[in-house]
């Protein structure tokens, strides 16, 4: 993998799930070296939280493994109102800015999914804008829709596929039981994956919206399809362990969107390297 990459940049840009998959790789390959000392952090912890932006730099094959914070893929801007209520709406039109940061990677795999099941966002109440109309009411369906074709026209305008790789990773389940994980959903004590395939989720909506985008696009995307495969896994999650030193107490909010490493997201770089490896002497 670190010699597909050589003197390259590869980019993950998007939600937390795209981040798991992002340390999944980054200590996948630094197990692989003997020596580590010469892989370096690019920024630090705090830089990583308020600005969104963590980066490892392998100097001995010139390359670099980055994380973009970006959710929704679109803008969200944050305001007071005229009475001095903070606002927000999501630009639906807008590519979030952190663009600038990643638009000349050699490889970048988005996503987005999982922050388009909140709360606000199935209200869709005076939330979604395009240009200067803030929507009353805009189901989420549609407003996904909308920053989808945002993106995949940002993509076709804006990305060289003769020079940039461009992959879009698909939504990866969750497995809460009895709520979800700000009301009292759990998945501990789950230590078997399913086996029987009536127990597993309706494909989510959101991957047959992004197929058909992606179809429409002249820009090659290539598509890891990873939502049934993580469906299976209902054991595969932080649950109450996600932070060990912490103390079990009797309805701690749990877990059970993100995945536990070495654990299920090394399958999804997996993914990744064989679509790399069997395109290698075109990319190298």
């Amino acid at each position: 993998m670190l010699e597909i990459i050589k003197g390259k940049r590869l980019v993950f840009v998007g939600d937390s799930l795209n981040r798991n998959m992002w340390e999944s790789l980054i200590c996948s390959l630094k197990q692989s070296l003997a020596n580590t000392s010469r892989i370096l952090q690019v920024s630090g912890r705090r830089e990583f939280k308020t600005q969104g932006f963590y980066s490892f730099y392998f100097q001995e094959f010139n390359s670099s493994i980055d994380f973009i914070r970006s959710p929704f893929l679109v803008q969200e801007l944050r305001f007071f109102d005229k009475d001095g209520n903070p606002r927000e709406t999501l630009r639906l039109d807008m590519m979030q800015d952190s663009y600038r940061k990643y638009f000349d990677a050699d490889i970048i795999i988005f996503n987005t999914g999982h922050w388009w099941t909140h709360q606000k966002i199935k209200k869709g109440t005076d939330y979604f804008q395009e240009g200067n109309q803030v929507y009353n009411k805009l189901e989420a369906v549609d407003a996904y829709t909308k920053a989808l074709r945002t993106w995949a026209q940002w993509v076709d305008s804006n990305i060289k596929s003769n020079q940039t790789r461009v992959f879009f990773s698909g939504f990866a389940a969750s497995h809460f039981k009895g709520g979800q994980w700000n009301s009292g959903g759990s998945c501990d004590g789950e230590t078997k994956p399913i086996t029987n395939e009536t127990y597993l989720s309706p494909y989510p909506w959101m991957m047959s919206i992004l197929e058909s985008i992606i179809a429409e696009m002249k820009t090659p995307v290539f598509y890891l399809n990873i939502t049934r495969m993580t469906d299976y896994r209902k054991d595969g999650h932080p649950s109450i362990f996600r932070v060990p030193e912490m103390q079990r107490k009797p309805g701690m909010i749990q877990d059970c969107s993100h995945w536990c490493l070495p654990g299920v997201p090394d399958s999804w770089n997996q993914l990744l390297f064989a679509t790399l490896l069997s395109s290698y002497e075109t990319f190298s």
